[in-house]
C-alpha cells in the first residue's frame, strides 16, 4: 500500500476504532499521536487542519481533500507520520472487529481513487494477501 493510503486508512480506522468502547488506550493514544504529527505538519495551514478535523466525523466526504492536503504538505514522505500510521493500523487490527474496519477503509480508499476525476496512477494495492496492480 502506498504511504498516502496507509495514512488515510489509519486515520479512518483510528477514528472509527477510537469511538468504540472496546478500543484500548493504546489505540486511542496512537490515533491522537498520529493526528498531532499531522497537525504539526499543517501548522501554517488552517484549511488543512479543518479538513483533518472534518475527516474525523465524515471520512467519506473529506477523504479526497485530506489526501490532497497531506500530499501537498509532504506527509506521505514523512517517516514519523508513516510509522505512526502503520503502528495504528497494527493496533486496530488486534482489536475486536479491527481487521474488518481496516478492510472496509481500504475498499473506500480504492473506490475514492478510482471514482475521482483527473489523472491518477495506482499500483501495488494489497488486500488480504493478494496484490492488484493497476
Amino acid at each position: 500500500m502506498e504511504p498516502i493510503s496507509i495514512i488515510i486508512t489509519a486515520l479512518s480506522a483510528g477514528a472509527i476504532a477510537a469511538t468504540k468502547e472496546t478500543a484500548g488506550v493504546a489505540v486511542k493514544d496512537t490515533y491522537q499521536g498520529l493526528k498531532a504529527l499531522i497537525k504539526k505538519k499543517f501548522e501554517s495551514q488552517p484549511k488543512a487542519q479543518m479538513v483533518l478535523e472534518e475527516h474525523e466525523t465524515d471520512p467519506e466526504t473529506y477523504e479526497a481533500p485530506l489526501k490532497k492536503k497531506l500530499t501537498e504538505a509532504g506527509a506521505d514522505q514523512d517517516a514519523a507520520i508513516i510509522q505512526a500510521a502503520q503502528a495504528l493500523l497494527n493496533q486496530v487490527k488486534e482489536q475486536p472487529g479491527g481487521q474488518q474496519i481496516i478492510t472496509q477503509n481500504i475498499s473506500n480508499v480504492k473506490y475514492a481513487a478510482t471514482s475521482g476525476s483527473g489523472n491518477a496512477s495506482i499500483s501495488g494495492i494489497n488486500e488480504q494477501g493478494t496484490s492488484k496492480e493497476g
